[in-house]
C-alpha cells in the first residue's frame, strides 16, 4: 500500500509516493524483513511441534502405553535436537527440555 508523500511547504501536492511508516525503503532491508518473517515462522513451527510432542508424551505415559510413550519420546528428542541445530532453540534450552522429557517418560512429572 502506497501513501502519498507530504506536501511541500508551499502546500502543493506531489505525485511521489513513499512506503508506509515502518516499512524499509532499501531493497536489501525489504528482503531482510521478509527473510526474518520466514525464519520466525520456522522457529514457531519447531516450538509448537515440541509442545505438541510433550502433550502427547504426557498422555501416553498417563495412559500406560509404553510403546506409544517410547515413540513419542524418540520423536520429541529428535525434534529438540533439530531445533537446536537449526538455531530455533538455545542449546541449554534444548538440554533442559530433553531432561524434562526424560522425567515425564519416567513418570516423575513434578521432579
Amino acid at each position: 500500500m502506497l501513501v502519498p508523500a507530504r506536501a511541500h511547504a508551499a502546500g502543493a501536492a506531489t505525485d511521489r509516493y513513499t512506503s508506509p511508516p515502518g516499512m524499509a525503503n532499501i531493497h536489501s532491508q525489504k528482503k531482510r524483513i521478509l527473510r526474518a518473517e520466514r525464519e520466525r515462522l520456522e522457529n514457531r513451527r519447531y516450538t509448537s511441534t515440541i509442545k505438541t510432542y510433550f502433550r502427547r508424551l504426557g498422555a501416553a505415559v498417563a495412559g500406560g502405553d509404553e510403546t506409544a510413550a517410547d515413540a513419542e519420546h524418540r520423536g520429541l528428542i529428535s525434534t529438540i535436537d533439530k531445533a537446536v541445530k537449526r538455531g530455533a532453540l538455545h542449546k541449554n534450552t534444548g538440554a533442559r527440555k530433553k531432561a524434562r522429557a526424560a522425567r515425564v517418560r519416567a513418570g516423575r512429572v513434578n521432579d
